[in-house]
């Protein structure tokens, strides 16, 4: 019993001893599991703090984002409005110039109107002048006839009182040879005026010939423009006819035929 005994006891101090250095490592494990935990926690603390440190700078950015997503929705909503104004306001200016250009073309309508209407009544003065140059001119031959005749009487009579002086008597006065021209007398004086044209036109058929200024330039019936080519004198115009760019005249005291392109003035 007692070999027994102490063999127990031998075991049982094995045991105690194995336990011992069991409970010594798990003691160390749990120790170091305490501390792994203890530095676990540490680290998880610093990493929520790191986190929730991210969360306010990320909630700082979000609340910026947002300040700024509202500041950039004001900024399009302004520029959508000053978008439709300028949109508006260009809209204005289109019609503006369709307005325009409906009263330019109205206006040009007038104008191609009027200037057709200028043709018509420059074609209309152009027949009138035209009929009244061949008026001019059968009324000048009339009045060469009524000469022709008037110094044909003239001669007869003179005939006639060659032997009428015979017998002491005497045929009826003989009527003069020269009927004066209506438009001698209407002569105006343009010593002062000194106005300067070129022959444009000539018609030695009719003693008629045309220059280049008229009513704009101061042109009035009756002026008398003399003609000359270069240091010789041709004949003088006597204007019966005045246009706004153009004058009409017979010629006088005609010394050479007037051609297209010779000067005349009022003043020689």
């Amino acid at each position: 019993m007692v070999v027994s005994y102490v063999a127990s006891a031998e075991n049982y101090k094995d045991k105690a001893q194995d336990y011992n250095q069991q409970l010594q490592q798990t003691t160390q494990r749990t120790n170091a599991a305490n501390s792994d935990l203890d530095k676990a926690k540490s680290q998880f603390a610093q990493r929520e703090n790191d986190l929730t440190k991210q969360i306010t700078e990320l909630g700082n950015k979000l609340r910026g984002a947002e300040s700024e997503l509202s500041r950039q929705k004001a900024e399009v909503a302004r520029l959508l409005d000053e978008a439709n104004k300028w949109t508006a306001l260009a809209d204005g200016f289109r019609q503006a110039e369709e307005d325009q250009r409906r009263l330019l073309k109205n206006a040009q309508d007038e104008l191609d109107n009027a200037r057709a209407e200028a043709v018509k009544l420059k074609k209309e003065l152009d027949e009138t002048s035209i009929a009244l140059l061949e008026k001019d001119a059968v009324l000048k031959n009339m009045q060469n006839k009524v000469k022709a005749l008037e110094e044909e009487k003239a001669e007869l009579l003179s005939r006639l009182n060659e032997p009428l002086k015979a017998i002491g008597r005497q045929a009826a006065s003989p009527m003069p040879v020269t009927i004066p021209r209506e438009t001698a007398t209407a002569t105006l004086p343009v010593r002062d005026i000194d106005l300067k044209a070129l022959v444009t036109a000539v018609d030695m058929k009719n003693s008629m010939a045309a220059i280049s200024v008229g009513s704009a330039d101061g042109v009035n019936k009756g002026m008398r423009f003399h003609v000359t080519r270069g240091d010789a004198f041709i004949c003088d115009i006597l204007v019966i006819s005045v246009d706004v760019e153009e004058s009409v005249g017979v010629l006088e005291l005609v010394q050479q035929q007037p051609m297209v392109g010779d000067n005349a003035s009022t003043n020689l």
